[in-house]
């Protein structure tokens, strides 16, 4: 999952991956997004980040910047026919659990440093008083499991690796960062998607669930 020192990075190869999507279209999530204007400091310097590894992450990204919360598949108006489907049918009963946790302040959240996986650079996101957990067990369904790896780790990607790079040389980049000390409050949880035939293109909100 991390990147390890003495092995190359996993690049991502630059194509329409039709052997995943499968001609489905809207790959859904929650998330909590970064805003443009609340958080435009902070974004400034996630964007100098990335800038300073420019040479080897993918330049084609739209992506906004935000912490995944929840990776629930493709979105299906009907019952799953694979296993990475998502009905709207389990989106309303995950919006209903969340209602009911009743929360009625934003969430706090803190960029700790620069990190990275195997396959992309992000930056560390602390939640020492554990809203995630809270949060992400509430969007948990029996009826479904997420698609996501085993271990979550709240994060904000920067980047994917688009070519070969030793762990080891970017380990050393990392060291060189500054450490992060930045506290983020977030007001809104978003359910949305983002197109599957379009590499890290945009964030399309459908649902927002105001914290306030």
């Amino acid at each position: 999952m991390f990147i390890k020192p003495n092995q190359f990075v996993i690049p991502t190869e630059q194509r329409d991956y039709s052997e995943w999507h499968r001609g489905r279209t809207r790959y859904a999530l929650w998330y909590l997004l970064l805003d443009q204007v609340k958080h435009a400091e902070i974004i400034k310097q996630l964007d100098q980040i990335r800038h300073q590894f420019s040479d080897c992450l993918i330049k084609s990204s739209n992506r906004q910047y935000h912490i995944t919360l929840y990776i629930g598949g493709f979105l299906t108006c009907d019952e799953s026919i694979y296993n990475d489907d998502f009905p709207q049918s389990l989106f309303v009963k995950q919006q209903q659990q969340l209602e009911s946790l009743n929360l009625s302040h934003s969430i706090t959240l803190k960029l700790t440093a620069v990190n990275s996986f195997e396959s992309a650079l992000f930056v560390q996101v602390s939640d020492s008083l554990h809203q995630l957990t809270s949060i992400r067990s509430a969007l948990r369904l029996a009826q479904h499991t997420e698609v996501a790896a085993q271990t979550y780790c709240a994060h904000i990607t920067l980047g994917l690796y688009a070519q070969k790079v030793m762990g080891q040389d970017v380990l050393q980049r990392l060291d060189a960062c500054a450490a992060f000390d930045v506290e983020l409050e977030f007001d809104h949880i978003h359910f949305g998607y983002y197109s599957a035939q379009t590499l890290q293109g945009p964030l399309h909100s459908l649902y927002c669930f105001n914290l306030e």
